[in-house]
């Protein structure tokens, strides 16, 4: 690996598919390695995930005074999204270095908050509560937004990804979603609109991260994460009406979640990772019953 900083590495090529039979931190059976593979899932999922950190004022000092999210804020997603599917679908060896080098830089992000209060990036609530809410992310939009889980299988998915939490060096993360709203009653005294949470949803929805892309279904992607805070941190967060979703939203969203999620890319991470552990490049598009008898030859 090359030395400096994380944004240089990340700026290169990722190989998914080799050192070939290295397993990655999961296994391909997880319910991680399903959900990882929808784009809409992971859109949703993460922009959720960053409402409920920035709520917590150390953690949104913390970001915006240390890193390139103010002036790059597309990019710093970007990365952090690569970074996570990365811990997913990645060689051990590799998704652990990168993750390492990550902690490394966290352990230099400290300061005060703009009311004094200090704070540091390696604090275990804080490592905790990012660890819990990016897996509450991306297991509730693809629950909501791809295919419904069965809460066996959210059980399972919060319980696998403590093996991904632990390498960021979060101790304790919630087995079940119970656990995980246990989790944010104790922390939402603490949380608090800011302009920070408008301005991150107003990059959302302006489209700027896929020109491409409709501008509507940038906006429907906002309100769709906004939609699986509960109503109380809604409140809280001053997240009224006006990120409210349609049914028209809920359509196009389900629609477009569905559809990513039968479409094979031989180049994507999921189907790279799946030849490396010799298994066929469209794997995770199979039934589970297809799985299971590939998985048992």
């Amino acid at each position: 690996m090359r030395q400096g900083g994380l944004d240089t590495y990340l700026g290169t090529e990722i190989d998914f598919s080799s050192p070939v039979g290295e397993p990655a931190l999961l296994s391909p059976d997880s319910v991680q390695w399903r959900v990882y593979k929808n784009p809409i899932a992971l859109g949703i999922g993460g922009i959720a995930a960053v409402l409920l950190e920035f709520a917590e004022p150390r953690i949104r000092s913390g970001v915006w005074d240390h890193s390139t999210y103010k002036v790059d804020p597309i990019g710093r997603s970007r990365r952090t999204g690569l970074v996570a599917m990365l811990a997913c679908y990645g060689p051990a060896s590799v998704a652990k270095e990168v993750i390492g080098k990550v902690n490394r830089m966290h352990a230099q992000v400290k300061g005060k908050t703009p009311a004094g209060e200090a704070y540091r990036a390696l604090d275990p609530e804080l490592l905790d509560w990012v660890a819990a809410t990016a897996s509450y992310g991306f297991l509730m939009a693809y629950d909501r937004f791809v295919r419904p889980l069965t809460p066996a299988d959210k059980d399972r998915f919060l319980r696998d990804g403590d093996a991904i939490g632990r390498e960021f060096g979060a101790r304790h993360t919630p087995p079940t979603i119970d656990a995980f709203m246990a989790m944010m009653a104790i922390l939402e005294q603490r949380f608090e609109p800011h302009p920070i949470l408008f301005e991150f949803l107003a990059i959302i929805e302006s489209g700027r991260a896929a020109p491409g892309v409709p501008r509507a279904l940038h906006r429907a992607i906002a309100r769709a994460s906004v939609s699986l805070l509960p109503p109380s941190i809604r409140q809280r967060l001053d997240l009224g009406a006006r990120y409210d979703l349609s049914r028209l939203d809920r359509f196009v969203l389900r629609t477009a979640g569905r559809l990513a999620d039968r479409r094979v890319d031989r180049t994507s991470p999921p189907c790279q990772a799946s030849v490396r552990l010799g298994l066929p490049h469209d794997f995770l598009f199979k039934s589970p019953a297809e799985q299971g008898r590939i998985l048992a030859r």
